[in-house]
């Protein structure tokens, strides 16, 4: 597999609460040549906010403390048009679901299990906006 990193350098950030899937997608995006940053729930999302410059969020949407779509509104709420992208991951793959996801601002909508052609083609897919926001 292409390592993707040296085309779309992105500081990315996963939020996952459950450990094993954490280290599954960690492990999908090394394939890739990224090294990630990792929260579990959306708590930590906002606080690595606060310390991290972060293009890029995949962000389980079922998390204990503070779900996805609430994070992703705190989110949109605090930092607006200048937010990093949004892409939910969840098991739940219905079409509700991912209307509820898009309704609230996400970005985009990927279904667990996750796999690296997904992880490729969101990244290749949205790599172009976030290089223009970065400009």
């Amino acid at each position: 597999m292409q390592k993707i990193n040296d085309l779309y350098p992105l500081n990315i950030l996963v939020a996952e609460d459950n450990t094993i899937n954490q280290k599954l997608i960690n492990r999908l995006f090394q394939i890739l040549g990224y090294s990630i940053h990792l929260a579990a729930n959306g708590l930590e999302v906002l606080d690595a906010l606060n310390r991290l410059q972060i293009d890029i969020i995949f962000m389980d949407i079922q998390m204990p403390e503070m779900d996805g779509l609430e994070a992703t509104r705190q989110i949109i709420g605090t930092y607006g048009v200048q937010r990093p992208l949004i892409i939910a991951i969840t098991a739940n793959a219905h079409q509700v679901d991912k209307e509820r996801c898009i309704a609230t601002g996400m970005d985009d909508f990927l279904n667990k299990p996750l796999s690296i052609l997904q992880i490729k083609s969101c990244i290749e897919k949205w790599a172009m906006m976030i290089g223009d926001k970065k400009e």
